[in-house]
């Protein structure tokens, strides 16, 4: 779970927060091209992770996915080295989440799944949750002092994350075993593909469908600001050393978030999830009022910020597997995937693209312009919390999972 989840989140952290930088820095991109990146990206780890999930159910195996898939998610990734275009980048990253999905989405979440039970989900969920913030750490420290307005850097990188995803990929067929009680599904491949769509399933397991709609509001929040949130860190406030910033308070949310999945075990969704939603609202609005340089305001805001973040998603992950049907995690990582990135990925950086469309712009040393994203993003990403709220308190209130507190 370490190894496989670390450098899933490492690929993912260069996936959605360097791509973005690399398409601003190196082909000066706007926010609508970045918008649109995201989608794209969002859409293929839908389709992806519906189809595979379904077809690890049907053969009954997660290893050879994951292992694989990691092996050609690697070298999708050294690809990126040999890019010249941002209509190139988006192709191939919904090539290279294709493969990623395939081994992280699908394979390796199932298997997580299956791996767990009732007494242990949350503090699955609070290590495998706090990975994204390791990997963010890993990601920045390692290349803090790699210039990225070169396209060396980025040459670089790509081979270092390409040949380390890979490797893990041929690790895993030694380290990666299967759950003992994982059997392949006896219905045919049409019929494992459409059973988490059913109105039938759906109705007899409406608390999993009511977490994964919450789900995406949630996410919607995210991923409103977090294509943005290097570029807003580095030119917005011009805090050309961010990560000196960013990387403590990634330590210390990391930290919490391991802790806060075992409140998930012993006091159940609600009273678990509130206090998450507190952290957004009070993060949001100390980085809205944050002016440039303001270091230490920026820091008390990003803590606040990503411990919500990372607890959020450590308490939709553990609800969400502790309602999923035995023997069925497979074909339930489509509709989970949904909830988790499609919605949020096409409908977040689309109004984080709106609100910014008439942003300030800055001239490069060449003569090209290139956005600021301004702290709207932050006021358009608390909205946005006010509704889940709203909809947790309609539709989950008195809400627990399947255990007994």
């Amino acid at each position: 779970m370490l190894i496989f989840g670390l450098m899933g989140q490492v690929a993912w952290v260069v996936e959605n927060m360097y791509f973005n930088v690399f398409i601003y820095k190196m082909f000066n991109a706007s926010a609508a091209d970045i918008s649109a990146m995201v989608m794209a990206s969002a859409v293929t780890a839908a389709l992806t992770t519906i189809v595979m999930g379904a077809v690890s159910d049907k053969v009954g195996k997660r290893k050879a996915f994951m292992s694989f898939g990691y092996i050609i998610w690697g070298i999708s990734i050294i690809s990126f080295a040999y890019i010249k275009s941002i209509f190139l980048t988006i192709v191939m990253d919904c090539v290279m989440t294709y493969f990623g999905s395939t081994a992280n989405d699908a394979a390796y979440n199932a298997w997580l799944t299956d791996r767990g039970d009732s007494t242990n989900r949350g503090r699955i969920e609070g290590v495998n949750s706090m990975m994204p913030l390791v990997a963010i750490l890993v990601v920045f420290g390692g290349f803090m002092s790699f210039d990225l307005n070169t396209s060396h850097a980025w040459t670089v990188i790509y081979y270092i994350i390409g040949i380390a995803t890979t490797l893990i990929g041929v690790a895993g067929w030694f380290l990666i075993e299967d759950a003992p009680d994982l059997k392949p599904v006896s219905e045919g491949l049409g019929a494992t593909l459409a059973y988490s769509f059913r109105p039938s399933v759906a109705k007899s397991n409406s608390r999993l469908y009511l977490t994964l709609l919450n789900f995406a509001i949630f996410g919607i929040s995210i991923q409103i600001f977090m294509p943005y949130l290097i570029i807003y860190y580095e030119q917005t406030l011009g805090i050309e050393n961010y990560v000196l910033i960013f990387a403590p308070a990634i330590i210390v949310s990391a930290a919490i978030t391991v802790f806060y999945g075992r409140l998930y075990d012993c006091k159940g969704f609600m009273k678990s999830i509130l206090p998450v939603c507190a952290m957004l609202l009070a993060g949001y609005t100390i980085l809205y009022f944050t002016h440039a340089l303001a270091a230490v305001q920026a820091f008390i805001g990003s803590l606040l910020m990503m411990t919500g973040y990372l607890s959020g998603m450590s308490v939709f992950g553990a609800m969400i597997r502790d309602n999923i049907p035995e023997g069925r995690s497979g074909q339930f990582q489509g509709v989970r995937i949904i909830g988790q990135v499609f919605i949020p990925g096409l409908i977040g950086p689309a109004v984080g693209a709106r609100i910014l469309r008439n942003a300030d712009v800055i001239v490069n040393d060449d003569g090209t312009t290139s956005f600021l994203p301004g702290p709207v993003i932050w006021a358009a990403a608390f909205v946005v919390i006010i509704i889940l709220l709203i909809a947790l308190l309609v539709t989950m209130r008195g809400s627990t999972d399947n255990r007994q507190h």
